[in-house]
């Protein structure tokens, strides 16, 4: 009997684990992979830790190793772009990239995981030297190449996203100077609410970043190579941009063949397919069903990725899958030299973009009882939640704290994702021993403070 053609687009997450989960579900497939990229699959998400030394080699900044699956069955191929899907006859359109042969690849199930590009601004400029990108390998090692040379002194950051964030953090810890200039009034403006973000803003300004928020960029200037950054009000040297002002879904290959929609990103039903039959989509190109907004948003997360796959494989050959993608809620965490976050579901800007009404709380409060001293490991923590006003139902959460309590955020993602209220937190049964926490635990203190009960001050 003849194996089951499986033909997926893009080696990251996605495509990664659709492999890991082909393999571990079916004996009887055959699986074809196609990265346009020729590195195998470098991990961006891991770019600081690279540019700050915190990693074995730039080599081991990735998903898997293409001999990671020596069976027979697995066809990992890079350096190949699949420029279209011939819905007719059931194939896509390949390119190998070296040689620039196109050939047809049939297919039985094609899953699309192709990813998001980075954003680079259409102003004058814009392709001078040492004006860069940061995702991607390639891009990556340019860009540690720069902060190791003594001949870059000013480094700007376009964008003050994670991506922003992470490359000026970066570039400050290699001796750079280090301006991060963004149009919107505040670092973090889309992830976090602005008590979280005074709290992130003082911290880089303390560590010596120029923070220029509502800056509107002009021009590039440079002769040859770039020697400023031009906004409507000021000009910054500058020997090295690094943009980070956003992705766009690399769908523009499926223009006239997938659903997509005015941005560009895929559109899927409820069990992630397409509008051509037998073609899935999975990761940052589409729309993810978020739970908390209760519609479909683009999510940019590794983690979404995944889990997608997992779904979409569990149930590829049902004639009609037996359930539907459950969604997502989608949580992420960033270290700002000492200050430590982590974020899930919706905040005040993604839950106005999304049309659904929320009420919030911030609280802030010591992470262990009084009698410990702040230099013994009693540091303060704050918490912001985020709910429904007249039901309570937890839609979001953040938590931000120079001690790394990162792991409440999977404690949020967990009760958002199983539709808890506020009530149900603030009586939630967690551990206590002082050595660790309080007697009534962050994340009960947050909730009670959000209902209203006077604060617990032991």
């Amino acid at each position: 009997m003849s194996k089951k053609r499986v033909v997926i687009v893009g080696a990251s997450h996605g495509g990664h684990q659709s492999i890991l989960e082909l393999l571990s579900r079916y004996d009887d497939v055959d699986i074809t992979l196609y990265e346009a990229g020729d590195f195998i699959s470098f991990m961006s998400c891991g770019t600081e830790l690279y540019l700050e030394n915190n990693v074995t080699d730039v080599n081991d900044v990735r998903n898997f190793r293409p001999s990671d699956f020596p069976q027979s069955n697995v066809h990992i191929l890079k350096s190949h772009t699949v420029n279209k899907i011939n819905v007719d006859k059931q194939t896509v359109s390949v390119t190998n990239n070296e040689t620039q042969e196109t050939v047809d690849q049939p297919y039985d199930k094609l899953i699309i995981s192709s990813g998001v590009t980075p954003k680079s601004l259409p102003v004058p400029g814009v392709n001078l030297e040492n004006v860069f990108l940061m995702r991607g390998y390639d891009w990556a090692t340019k860009i540690k190449s720069k902060l190791n040379s003594d001949d870059i002194k000013n480094v700007t950051i376009v964008g003050a996203g994670y991506i922003g964030i992470e490359a000026a953090e970066a570039s400050r810890k290699a001796g750079k100077n280090v301006t991060l200039l963004d149009v919107i009034d505040r670092p973090l403006g889309t992830y976090l609410d602005s008590e979280m973000t005074d709290i992130i803003a003082k911290q880089l300004k303390d560590q010596g970043i120029n923070l220029q928020m509502n800056a509107h960029i002009t021009e590039f200037v440079g002769d040859k190579a770039v020697q400023a950054v031009k906004t409507t009000t000021n000009s910054y040297p500058s020997d090295l941009v690094i943009q980070a002002a956003g992705v766009q879904a690399n769908t523009d290959w499926l223009k006239g063949t997938v659903d997509l929609d005015n941005r560009g990103w895929i559109k899927t039903d409820e069990y992630l397919r397409t509008n051509l039959p037998n073609v899935y989509a999975i990761g940052d190109a589409t729309l993810a069903y978020s739970i908390p907004a209760d519609k479909k948003i683009p999510v940019a997360l590794a983690t979404v990725a995944r889990r997608e796959a997992r779904y979409v494989v569990k149930h590829i050959f049902e004639k009609l899958p037996s359930e539907p993608f459950k969604g997502i809620v989608g949580s992420s965490a960033l270290s700002v030299f000492d200050d430590k976050f982590t974020q899930s579901g919706l905040n005040s800007f993604t839950a106005k973009g999304a049309g659904v009404k929320i009420a919030k709380s911030f609280f802030q409060t010591a992470l262990r009882p009084a009698y410990v001293p702040v230099e013994k490991g009693n540091p303060q923590v704050a918490v912001q939640l985020f709910y429904h006003p007249v039901t309570h139902k937890l839609l979001g959460g953040a938590v931000l704290s120079t001690y790394d309590v990162t792991a409440q955020g999977n404690v949020l993602a967990l009760a958002i994702q199983q539709g808890l209220r506020l009530e149900d937190l603030a009586d939630a049964d967690f551990f206590f021993q002082p050595g660790f926490d309080r007697q009534w635990s962050l994340l009960n203190l947050a909730a009670q403070h959000a209902l209203g009960e006077e604060d617990f001050q032991n």
